[in-house]
């Protein structure tokens, strides 16, 4: 246990080091970032998904029941995430954080979303609906996706001495994704739409937009939002 003493150098540790920063190739793991004021700066497009009314599940259902919704949507969303090339960097209670990079980030990110979407749909909102008949229970969920640059660093307070991500696409995904809009499931920013491949942009016979754009009032600024869904390879 430190004192107060002790607390107050620790401080003036990080604030007086300078920084050591490079540039990262990859999604960082915790290994790949000193301890002390040591950082990776990489650009890289965020993505977290977010169980909705997370709050009305516990205390309105079973814990068990609560806890089985928890972990198919969460190794749902995770499994989605690998396969569209997406590194899993954080877990939030009921919601998975995970970074991309690279040419294709966005649209990756973007199609990792709507695979979510298609699966919490699809496959497990009618298995627990058939699990369990006389549930009312039906799992609404929330992804929200920004893309810029990423700030790095190692906290060393928790054993596993987390990373923390700095920058505006950490921030805003994880704002997008306590998004709650009746319909749709996929916030994403406008420079996110922007840089989606076309394949990402229309869907559909004949093709149209999957997305519509709003005003995030939060932040005062032009973002886009979808209902739509992508079926798994």
């Amino acid at each position: 246990m430190k004192n107060l003493n002790e607390i107050e150098l620790l401080v003036d540790d990080i604030l007086l080091t300078d920084w050591q920063k490079r540039k990262g190739q990859k999604v960082p793991e915790t290994e790949d970032v000193r301890l002390g004021n040591d950082a990776v700066e990489l650009e890289g497009t965020v993505l977290y998904a977010d169980l909705a009314d997370s709050t009305g599940l516990v205390e309105g259902y079973k814990d068990w029941l609560a806890a089985e919704i928890y972990k198919a949507y969460l190794v749902c969303a995770c499994e989605l995430i690998k396969n569209n090339g997406g590194v899993i960097t954080a877990f939030d209670g009921d919601r998975v954080m995970a970074v991309f990079i690279g040419d294709y980030k966005n649209s990756s990110a973007a199609k990792c979303a709507l695979q979510i979407n298609y699966v919490v749909e699809k496959t497990i909102n009618p298995k627990v609906k058939k699990r369990y008949e006389n549930t009312s229970f039906h799992l609404q969920q929330s992804i929200g996706i920004d893309t810029s640059a990423l700030f790095v660093a190692r906290t060393g307070v928790r054993g596993a001495n987390d990373l923390v991500w700095v920058g505006r696409s950490a921030n805003y995904a994880a704002k997008l994704c306590g998004l709650r809009e009746v319909g749709f499931s996929t916030f994403i920013t406008a420079e996110v739409f922007q840089k989606l491949s076309e394949d990402l942009k229309y869907g559909g016979t004949p093709r149209q937009l999957m997305w519509t754009k709003f005003i995030w009032e939060e932040k005062g600024i032009a973002a886009y939002k979808s209902s739509w869904w992508w079926s798994p390879a």
